[in-house]
């Protein structure tokens, strides 16, 4: 290297920010007297935001890209300058790196429970937690609100007033969602995205971005979980006789196949159970024989079919009822003739009783009408 190159490098500023860190929100890029050279090279790299300040004013904002700092390409800058030494002269700003990449897997979560009113169990406390990602959105407003004068700003600085942020708002939409305990494993989806678009307002406010927001668990005391899985055991167990039964036996055929593995006291005391266990057996009493029934009374035979019984015209008068007996002495006598004209229940029109198909027969002994009578 010449002296003439040693010399320019004094005077020419590369002006980047390469981050190995994977918690750096702000870096503010360190110069000897925050002296800025003219001409100087500003590197904005993508995921980046650059942002000059001016003796305490915010200036300029950079985007992704290279930038020659020069008075006539800083606007606002060579406003807030006088400049008394010409526009080629050193100028001194502070210029302030944000990264705008997605910082993930922030953890949030309740540090006391938060108590509710179930619909099934009551009074309740639940804890929950979960994860949420945010990204640099205004650097200039986060710059204002959040970071002042930090030389390098983390997330360690910022996660504890977001994570209250979120726990104080995810408590008050739990407690009006009315959810009962045992549902709520179905509704982490919706009471995220709820949460999201409830908060996402204050975050911005500061100049970030709530980009995700995920409820990862949502659980119950531990007494309460204790007690709830021995409910869910009797459930499962069902008939605890038989399951007790089913121990013991289990206990028994253990024994048996290893005689060897047991102490002489533990299987003395299996066997003195199942022996208890059948002698309980044997002394519960039988079940009463049940009571004889008495026969079952006959059943009374259905009623007699009523007779069918005809209206006779006599003389243009209605005459009647008959039955089928006192019609068959009127036919014999002479009375009933097969033109009489006879009418039952049923019957559309009166009819002469020789085409009625049940009085027919009534005529049958008797000669039929002379020709011409």
């Amino acid at each position: 290297m010449g002296l003439w190159d040693k010399l320019m490098g004094e005077f020419i500023d590369v002006i980047q920010w390469t981050d190995d860190s994977n918690d750096t929100l702000v870096y503010r890029f360190e110069r000897q007297g925050n002296e800025i050279q003219f001409g100087a090279k500003l590197t904005v790299r993508e995921g980046q935001v650059a942002v000059c300040v001016n003796e305490g004013q915010l200036a300029d904002t950079f985007q992704p890209g290279m930038y020659e700092l020069k008075t006539n390409n800083l606007p606002i800058l060579s406003t807030l300058q006088a400049w008394k030494h010409g526009f080629e002269s050193p100028f001194k700003a502070e210029v302030y790196f944000f990264s705008t990449r997605r910082f993930t897997d922030l953890k949030w979560g309740t540090q006391n429970p938060v108590m509710l009113r179930d619909p099934e169990f009551g009074p309740i406390r639940l804890r929950a937690f979960g994860s949420y990602a945010i990204r640099v959105k205004d650097a200039p407003t986060f710059l204002r609100e959040i970071v002042g004068t930090d030389g390098r700003f983390t997330t360690d600085e910022i996660t504890n007033q977001l994570r209250n942020m979120v726990v104080s708002r995810f408590a008050n939409i739990l407690g009006q969602s009315k959810i009962p305990a045992l549902d709520l494993a179905g509704n982490y989806d919706q009471l995220g995205q709820f949460l999201l678009q409830r908060i996402a307002p204050e975050f911005e406010a500061v100049g970030l971005e709530l980009t995700n927001l995920l409820v990862e668990n949502i659980s119950l005391p531990k007494e309460v979980e204790a007690a709830l899985d021995k409910r869910s055991s009797m459930g499962i167990v069902g008939n605890l006789d038989q399951y007790t039964q089913f121990q013991a036996a289990e206990a028994l055929r253990d024994a048996a196949a290893n005689p060897g593995g047991g102490s002489e006291a533990l299987n003395m005391g299996l066997g003195l159970a199942m022996a208890q266990r059948l002698s309980d057996t044997l002394a519960r009493p039988a079940p009463p024989a049940p009571a004889p029934q008495p026969a079952p009374a006959p059943a009374a035979p259905p009623p007699l079919p009523t007779a069918k019984s005809y209206f006779v015209a006599v003389n243009n008068q209605q005459a009647g009822p008959f039955s089928i007996d006192e019609l068959q002495r009127q036919a014999q006598s002479g009375q009933l003739t097969r033109a009489a004209l006879v009418w039952t229940q049923g019957m559309a029109n009166w009819t002469a009783a020789g085409e009625v198909a049940e009085l027919a027969p009534l005529f049958a002994s008797l000669p039929p009408p002379l020709p011409g009578a």
